[in-house]
C-alpha cells in the first residue's frame, strides 16, 4: 500500500476511534485478567516477564516485585534492568485522555509511550521533588522536566493523567501539525501544559508518526506495574 493510501487509512481509522470514543466512553485496553490485547516487543532473546496478579515490593529486595495472584495489575516481574521487553496494545488511539496508575519498585524505570512513540517517564524519584531533572518521573522524556511535581514512596501507587493531541496529516501524507501533550497531571498536580513534540522519542513501537498507534509501555528498564488503565477520548 503506498505511503499516502495508508495515512488515509489511519486518518479514517482515528475518526472512526473518536466516534466510538464519543458514543461507547472510555476504552479499558487492558481487561484485568490476562495479556490478550497486549503484544510484546521483539527484542533478541530477551525474555517477557509480563504477567497478571497483584504487585508488591518484595521485603527481601525492594528493587523488586513480588506478584500475588487474583489481581488485576498488569506486571512486569523482570528481575532487573536490562531484561524483558515492552509491551504495547492492539487497541489505538489518537486525540485521547489516557488515565492510569503505576507503581515502581526503588531505582526503577519505565516510561508511557502514548501512541507508542512519545514517552512520559516513569522512576523512581522520591525525594527530588525540589528539584527534579529531564530525565526524573514525570518528564517529557527528551523535551522538558516536570513542574513541582510531588512523587510518592517506591511501592506506592502513582496517577497520571495525560491530554494529548496526535500529530496531523494532509490527503498526501505530509505532516501538518507536530503532536502535542495539551497537559499532564501526576498525582493531582498539573506538570506539563503545552508541550509540543517535534519527533518521536527514541525507543518506541516503530520510531514512526502517524495518526493513530497504540499505548505502550517500557519494560527492559526495571520492574513495574499499571492498573486502572483508561483511554477517553478528547474532544
Amino acid at each position: 500500500m503506498k505511503r499516502a493510501s495508508w495515512m488515509l487509512l489511519l486518518a479514517g481509522l482515528a475518526w472512526s476511534w473518536i466516534a466510538f470514543g464519543q458514543s461507547a466512553g472510555v476504552i479499558r485496553p487492558f481487561n484485568g485478567r490476562n495479556l490478550e490485547g497486549w503484544k510484546a516487543k521483539p527484542e533478541g532473546n530477551q525474555k517477557n516477564y509480563w504477567t497478571v496478579g497483584t504487585a508488591r515490593l518484595d521485603p527481601n529486595n525492594p528493587e523488586r516485585l513480588l506478584v500475588e495472584p487474583g489481581g488485576q495489575e498488569l506486571i512486569n516481574a523482570t528481575p532487573g534492568h536490562g531484561q524483558g521487553l515492552d509491551l504495547y496494545s492492539e487497541t489505538l488511539h489518537g486525540d485521547a485522555i489516557i488515565k492510569l496508575e503505576v507503581m515502581v519498585p526503588r531505582n526503577s524505570n519505565s516510561g508511557i509511550y502514548v501512541m507508542g512513540e512519545y514517552e512520559v517517564q516513569v522512576l523512581d524519584s522520591y525525594g527530588k521533588d525540589d528539584r527534579p531533572g529531564p530525565g526524573d518521573m514525570g518528564a517529557i522524556y527528551g523535551a522538558q522536566p516536570p513542574r513541582h511535581p510531588k512523587y510518592r514512596p517506591p511501592g506506592e501507587w502513582n496517577t497520571y493523567e495525560i491530554h494529548w493531541r496526535a500529530p496531523r496529516f494532509d490527503a498526501s501524507g505530509r505532516k501538518v501539525a507536530n503532536a502535542r501533550f495539551e497537559k499532564v497531571i501526576l498525582n493531582g498536580v498539573v506538570i506539563h501544559e503545552n508541550v509540543e513534540m517535534k519527533g518521536p522519542t527514541p525507543g518506541g513501537v516503530d520510531g514512526r508518526e502517524k495518526p493513530m498507534g497504540p499505548l505502550m509501555f517500557q519494560g527492559n528498564h526495571g520492574p513495574v506495574a499499571y492498573r486502572n488503565i483508561e483511554i477517553h477520548p478528547l474532544r
